[in-house]
């Protein structure tokens, strides 16, 4: 799968390279990315982004897509260094600044990254489907019983996200991780 990511995004012959991975909570976009990142490296400079850290709080994938767009997405894509705050979860609030600069490949990973205005930065988009019971497996062993009470509220962003931008429809690549 990650290989052929790399294929594809090699595809796009541009300058910067901007990839999108995009799926529910625990449908695997973390993994995949570390993977399309290290593959890419072998060769280039690859940068990656987690949405996890710039969604401020339980409540705000769409805010965080918003913020990821203003502040990563759009600079990256005027070949300008995008520096941002990451949230800081503990304290509920914007905390240090992070930044990457305008190199070969920014690879942005989330719930709801994929969007129209998203994909026409993006050299291609990635979306990630399973199945419910096995994507909240993944969550739970990854992030523990701390997720538990959170689940079905990211779930209905989750739903609103999908219904909004059909991002397996405007995805490049799609994959059903069961």
């Amino acid at each position: 799968m990650a290989d052929l990511v790399c294929i594809e995004a090699a595809r796009a012959e541009e300058d910067s390279t901007l990839i999108l991975i995009d799926g529910r909570s625990g449908a695997g976009k973390t993994t995949l990315a570390r993977m399309v990142a290290e593959r890419w490296s072998m060769s280039s400079v690859a940068q990656l982004v987690a949405l996890d850290d710039l969604y401020p709080g339980w409540d705000g994938l769409a805010a965080g897509v918003d913020y990821a767009l203003k502040h990563v997405i759009e600079p990256y894509a005027r070949h300008e260094t995008a520096r941002w705050r990451k949230w800081d979860w503990t304290r509920e609030r914007r905390g240090s600044y992070s930044e990457v600069e305008p190199r070969e490949l920014l690879i942005v990973e989330g719930s709801g990254v994929i969007t129209e205005r998203s994909m026409r930065f993006a050299s291609i988009g990635v979306w990630l489907d399973a199945p419910a019971v096995a994507r909240k497996r993944r969550a739970l062993a990854r992030d523990g019983e701390a997720y538990v009470p959170h689940w079905e509220r990211w779930a209905a962003q989750e739903d609103a996200h999908i219904l909004r931008d059909q991002p397996a429809a405007r995805a490049t690549l799609t994959f059903d991780v069961s």
